[in-house]
């Protein structure tokens, strides 16, 4: 699937300044202001000032929070999103609690597994997408669990919507695709969006989830799916026919 650009000057746009050029931004931003975020619930609070939030505006992490306050604004970020930034990238240190003191990557690892069972395997599929310069959103108002884009998505529609499953387990991830009539549903549905179901299958490899480092020896598997059409089948038959003749 193509990518369908928003407008006709989006694609030039995203080509002049490419992802990977903006999250390196973000993390020499973070990393020289030594930038912490708070944890609390199923969430990151991260306090910017007006630089840091152009970058994470640019770089998709986070969702602005309004407040009255001027000096500096707020952001929230999701479990993926902040343990990313601090293990993956190395820019951001997490407090957890009321000491206000960092934690290293193994503490906000069993914090983070505390509040989502599963969360070593969708945080897996997070950096998958991610390290491929994808921008990565939430798919919950889509009946999925991520949707991916090519570019910001103020530039370029999302392209795929994702579903996360295990690859080892007799449980799926999330319990989809168990049955042929959610397969169809599932379908169905991002095809009337226009987007392509990707599901992403992440085996553990006998390597558990004591610690963060366990996330090595995971391997992903990329599945598309998509709804077959006998018509769109046929005009492509056609077109090969003819020119072969």
């Amino acid at each position: 699937m193509e990518p369908r650009w928003k407008g006709k000057a989006a694609k030039a746009k995203a080509f002049a300044d490419p992802m990977s050029k903006i999250v390196l931004e973000l993390q020499s931003s973070l990393v020289r202001s030594e930038a912490q975020a708070l944890l609390a619930g199923c969430s990151a609070l991260l306090a910017v000032e007006s630089e840091q939030n152009d970058l994470l505006n640019r770089a998709c992490f986070g969702r602005l929070i309004v407040t009255t306050e001027k000096e500096k604004q707020w952001f929230q970020l999701s479990m993926e999103e902040a343990f990313y930034l601090c293990h993956s990238l190395k820019c951001l240190k997490i407090n957890v609690g009321e000491d206000n003191c960092p934690k290293n990557d193994e503490e906000l690892w069993e914090y983070m597994k505390s509040k989502k069972e599963k969360f070593p395997l969708f945080y897996k599929a997070y950096s998958h997408l991610r390290n491929k310069n994808w921008v990565v959103r939430s798919g919950s108002q889509y009946g999925v669990d991520f949707v991916a884009y090519c570019h910001h998505p103020s530039l370029v529609h999302s392209q795929y919507a994702v579903l996360v499953l295990s690859g080892d387990d007799v449980d799926d991830a999330n319990h989809r695709l168990r049955e042929w009539s959610d397969i169809h549903c599932t379908i169905r549905l991002c095809g009337s969006v226009a987007k392509t179901l990707l599901v992403l299958y992440i085996n553990k490899n006998d390597q558990g989830t004591v610690s963060p480092s366990c996330l090595e020896g995971y391997a992903v598997q990329e599945r598309t799916i998509m709804r077959w059409s006998p018509q769109q089948c046929r005009e492509d038959q056609a077109a090969v026919e003819n020119g072969i003749k």
